[in-house]
């Protein structure tokens, strides 16, 4: 169990509050407070717009989670995120979106 913990943080933002990540998004945050934030935006925001996700997709995302609502990022292959929205649509979720990101962001991003 204590495996799966491993690369996930807790996270205080300010703005936002305590955001529990885990996975590549971690770094991705990491690297954003480290580096110049995006004008406007959280250094979630941040590291969201640094792989590719358009800034008007982020500003929902931040004021989901400013409503105490949750954000799901899954990270994969092309087969996991057609998987994607058959899983979701098992769930109440409000509602999800699907972003790709090209080889030379993904490269960018690494």
């Amino acid at each position: 169990m204590w495996g799966l913990l491993l690369g996930s943080a807790l996270i205080a933002i300010q703005g936002l509050g305590f955001i529990a990540a885990a996975g590549p998004i971690v770094a991705w945050i990491v690297t954003a407070l480290e580096g110049a934030v995006v004008g406007g935006l959280s250094a979630l925001g941040a590291a969201l717009f640094s792989v590719g996700i358009r800034k008007d997709s982020i500003i929902r995302y931040e004021i989901a989670l400013k409503a105490d609502k949750f954000v799901l990022v899954a990270h994969g292959t092309a087969a996991d995120a057609a998987k994607a929205p058959d899983i979701i649509l098992t769930t109440n979720a409000d509602g999800f979106e699907t972003h790709t990101v090209s080889a030379k962001q993904q490269a960018a991003a690494s």
